[in-house]
């Protein structure tokens, strides 16, 4: 693994990996909107996704952040009304452009908000994003779906967990916009790719990726690397993603 982490952890690996996007933002603020975004877009194709991503991204215009704190609700829906990704609709994506930007203006920043929510015992970060979750969704009129899942109905919150390991971690590849939340907390996020190495390496027997699943594989990695159970899952999947992997 560390032969892996060595060979891939660089940023001229990170293409097409919609993390890339971050690296176009220089600020703290304009970051983690990016990333909120990027990840929450992160289902299906890759092209489909850096598509839509780039699609939103452009309309933000220069600050994602200024662009949240300077509209509302209703401007959301008249710039999107027509944007669809997948299963997610402008609608939706209104819906949570508007959740972000109450939370940057009652916290200052997405950050803050999720700092408030990490309990002093916590060993991961389940808790407080659960919490966090909770949040975003406050007067949502949608149940949020896939494009905002929650770790009460078990899912294994695959782009949460990316964003925030976007967020938190700091190296080559990540880069690490947060300095309040201690990477030895981070959940491993899993995707197709990443259950499949967990299951070659034998952190887990599960065949569905849920929740448990994602328990299973990052305790597996905190016992190799508990200050940072997350360091490898870059490196692993990238053999995966680039179809040079077989089972």
């Amino acid at each position: 693994m560390d032969g892996l982490y060595g060979h891939y952890n660089r940023r001229n690996y990170i293409h097409p990996d919609p993390l890339e996007f971050l690296y176009d933002y220089d600020t703290f603020g304009d970051r983690e909107i990016v990333g909120f975004i990027a990840s929450a877009l992160a289902y299906g194709r890759v092209a489909q996704i850096n598509r839509s991503v780039a699609n939103v991204l452009g309309f933000m215009g220069r600050s994602p952040r200024e662009y949240l704190l300077n509209n509302r609700r209703s401007s959301f829906e008249a710039h999107f009304c027509g944007f669809r990704h997948r299963f997610t609709t402008g609608e939706e994506l209104a819906a949570l452009l508007e959740a972000l930007r109450r939370i940057v203006t009652r916290y200052g920043s997405l950050e803050e908000c999720f700092a408030a929510k990490l309990g002093k015992g916590d060993s991961s970060v389940l808790e407080a994003l659960t919490l966090f979750v909770e949040e975003l969704g406050e007067g949502m009129d949608w149940a949020g779906g896939m494009f905002l899942p929650s770790p009460v109905k078990g899912s294994a919150c695959k782009r949460l967990n990316l964003f925030l390991r976007w967020m938190v971690r700091c190296d080559d590849v990540d880069p690490g916009v947060w300095h309040t939340v201690s990477p030895s907390l981070l959940l491993v996020p899993v995707d197709t790719h990443m259950h499949r190495m967990g299951r070659i390496l034998g952190l887990t027997r599960r065949k569905q990726a849920d929740l448990k699943t994602t328990q299973e594989i990052t305790e597996g990695f905190r016992s190799i690397s508990p200050e940072d159970p997350v360091k490898y899952d870059f490196a692993l999947t990238r053999p995966g993603i680039r179809g040079s992997i077989s089972e």
